[in-house]
């Protein structure tokens, strides 16, 4: 299971012919029998970083790790590489239908794990993967408070049709993807009571490596169109973030880049 990072998605070594490229998950979780003979990373590290994933999020449906590695190279207290494929993650409420990483030279606190306290990162260190979410799974994540929050700020430019002296409050929100497009409907509450319907639809491309722009972006608003609202607006997700391509397919986006990890 090793990460290309031209390509889509990891590498499925076991899958079958004819089978859609999806991250190379097993029926069992655990490190596979060949780790480059390390016993460490099999006996001490398999169990502790599955843990440490598992504690990072609120549920998974499918893990699997392979650590890669000498004895001598985990004994000092770095794993050479890891790769990790997880499926039907949910991460502070996110819902992340297919994901696939890969990290090296993560410096960990082993001399403590080894007598049986959590794992703990003792530096930053980048991963690079692939990320899959279906329509369905966004969708859900729009319930969670990071990402409700995040689409309120991102179309404060609606204040003025809401109420300038509240936040803006959205319901029914329901995001479409179709090939290089999005689609947002939602219900903007006002103050005194009044509800207002809008729709967004705007592609998305890249503006920097980490930054997306809309690219001609539209809002209905009372069934009148407006072209300008959003024109220039890019979406900012930090310097700790790398994208290297943002793909929209009908019912799925596909997001292929990095992040850095903070201990």
């Amino acid at each position: 299971m090793t990460v290309d990072r031209k390509s889509l998605l990891f590498d499925n070594e076991s899958g079958s012919a004819g089978e859609p490229e999806t991250a190379n998950l097993g029926k069992q979780e655990g490190i596979p029998s060949r780790v480059q003979g390390s016993r460490i990373a099999s006996a001490v590290l398999s169990p502790a970083v599955q843990l440490w994933l598992r504690s990072q999020v609120q549920q998974v449906d499918e893990l699997k790790v392979k650590i890669e590695g000498s004895d001598r190279q985990i004994l000092s207290g770095t794993i050479p590489k890891v790769t990790a494929a997880a499926r039907g993650a949910v991460y502070k409420g996110l819902h992340l239908t297919e994901i696939s990483i890969e990290g090296c030279g993560i410096r960990i606190n082993l001399g403590q794990v080894i007598k049986g306290q959590p794992l703990r990162l003792l530096e930053s260190f980048p991963i690079f993967g692939v990320l899959r979410l279906s329509q369905a799974d966004l969708n859900a994540s729009l319930k969670a408070p990071l990402l409700a929050d995040a689409l309120s700020e991102f179309l404060s430019p609606l204040e003025p049709i809401a109420d300038r002296e509240q936040p803006l409050k959205l319901q029914n929100s329901q995001i479409a993807i179709d090939a290089g497009l999005l689609t947002l409907s939602a219900v903007i509450f006002r103050a005194d009571g009044t509800q207002i319907p809008f729709v967004l639809r705007t592609g998305l491309r890249m503006a920097s490596s980490h930054e997306l722009m809309f690219e001609n972006p539209e809002i209905e608003v009372s069934k009148q169109l407006d072209r300008n609202v959003f024109n220039g607006l890019k979406l900012d997700f930090g310097p700790e973030v790398e994208i290297d391509e943002l793909i929209l397919h009908p019912g799925e986006i596909v997001c292929r880049g990095g992040i850095r990890v903070l201990p």
